[in-house]
């Protein structure tokens, strides 16, 4: 019997791999949430899809998204970074990243990690919304705009508050697998 999942990820053995075992199941360790934060950031105005098929490029070129030494990256690190092909070499987003790195270590400074600081906006615990379609689902929600102003204030670049909030999907902050997804109960 096949398994009914969210109708985004379609039949690519890929996205079906990240919607079945990552995307929604909650993440409390900080190097996967910069991970995350990351992938985000570059996603922006690209398909996610796009971001997963190069996802162990960036793992490789960004220090397996080590965030303490993406903080001290320096300009020939970053030209080395834009001209690899096999990352998006958006020097915008690539200068977002590294000092993003620092802005995380700022908050982990302040909150002791990251996140304790992004999960306090939902007391630490999962929204589970109930959405029957993808159409049921939005781009952004008051707390997203919460979230991306907050993290604006604290430097944080590219962090819009569509950026946010597909963090706080793909980071499992917020469940929203459709009702008839079998992920929806088991995240």
């Amino acid at each position: 019997m096949n398994k009914i999942r969210c109708n985004w990820c379609g039949n690519d053995p890929l996205y079906m791999e990240y919607h079945d075992t990552e995307w929604g199941v909650p993440v409390y360790d900080d190097a996967k949430l910069f991970e995350f934060l990351i992938l985000e950031t570059f996603q922006a105005g690209l398909s996610w899809i796009t971001i997963l098929r190069k996802r162990e490029n960036f793992r490789v070129a960004f220090d397996n998204f080590n965030y303490k030494k993406i903080a001290t990256y320096n300009e020939d690190k970053f030209d080395e970074l834009i001209q690899n092909a096999g990352i998006i070499r958006n020097k915008l987003k690539i200068k977002a990243t590294i000092s993003n790195a620092i802005a995380f270590m700022e908050v982990q400074k302040e909150f002791g990690s990251f996140s304790n600081y992004i999960w306090k906006f939902t007391n630490g615990k999962p929204i589970k919304n109930k959405p029957k379609s993808l159409e049921d689902v939005p781009a952004t929600t008051e707390l997203s705009d919460i979230i991306s102003k907050d993290l604006k204030k604290r430097g944080f670049k590219f962090v819009g508050s569509t950026v946010i909030y597909a963090h706080m999907q793909a980071t499992g902050i917020v469940n929203d697998h459709i009702t008839d997804c079998f992920r929806y109960h088991e995240v």
